[in-house]
């Protein structure tokens, strides 16, 4: 739509509220338009992910491990670093991790292990990083990480290894589950800019059909389920 005709529609929406003696903002109104969007149909959601909140959680881990992710639990956030640094060392990868600033991640005892750590978003140039998930669709084995400097975009599509953090208590059944809670986490009219649905490792099958990890991201994606 060209500028002139966004004004001129402008001038006429307005012309027609002046004539009503409307401005849109009032309460009455507001409550009504919130009251039909609260009450709006919901559309069809599979029976797959409606289950108690531990058969989520496993159902969760089998679609990850189902499309090439390998998935653990930890008791607590203090057994996260050891849980990486074991991940690397028998991956034969080097004791080397990149994150963002999430809190979360901070807070955790890495100095108890050998990792060198660095902070920020990646360039490209880094083996393995870790990031904390938003939340996870138990039908699908997916993980919704949303943007920001807490957890950078990059970390989770330029490095080789992907590790990501998710606490068992934001594992949800559904995608249109995941949806509400980040409006109500965010707040009114609040989004992030980016959310990334991450479902397994970057794969292909272009090349005569054989599966290549890899291909467009990380050629390993690891799950650290938090239980408490």
């Amino acid at each position: 739509m060209s500028t002139s005709t966004s004004t001129s529609r402008a001038d006429i929406l307005g012309n027609i509220r002046r004539s009503l003696h409307v401005t849109g903002t009032e309460r009455p109104r507001v409550s009504v338009v919130a009251e039909r969007l609260a009450q709006s149909p919901q559309g069809p959601i599979p029976a797959r992910g409606q289950l108690d909140h531990e058969a989520q959680v496993e159902l969760f881990k089998q679609e990850a491990e189902r499309i090439f992710a390998s998935v653990v639990d930890v008791a607590s956030v203090q057994d996260v670093p050891a849980e990486v640094a074991r991940f690397l060392r028998e991956a034969n990868l080097p004791a080397t991790l990149r994150m963002g600033s999430d809190p979360r991640l901070a807070a955790m005892p890495w100095t108890d292990t050998a990792l060198a750590l660095t902070q920020g978003r990646s360039d490209g140039d880094d083996l393995n990083a870790i990031s904390h998930a938003f939340a996870g669709i138990a039908e699908t084995g997916t993980l919704a990480l949303v943007s920001g400097a807490d957890n950078p975009t990059t970390l989770n599509f330029l490095p080789d290894n992907h590790i990501v953090v998710i606490a068992a208590k934001d594992i949800t059944g559904d995608l249109e589950s995941v949806w509400a809670r980040l409006r109500t986490f965010q707040g009114k009219g609040e989004m992030p800019r980016t959310v990334n649905l991450i479902t397994g490792p970057s794969r292909s099958g272009d090349i005569e059909q054989t599966m290549l990890l890899g291909a467009h991201g990380p050629r390993r994606l690891h799950i650290v389920i938090v239980r408490d």
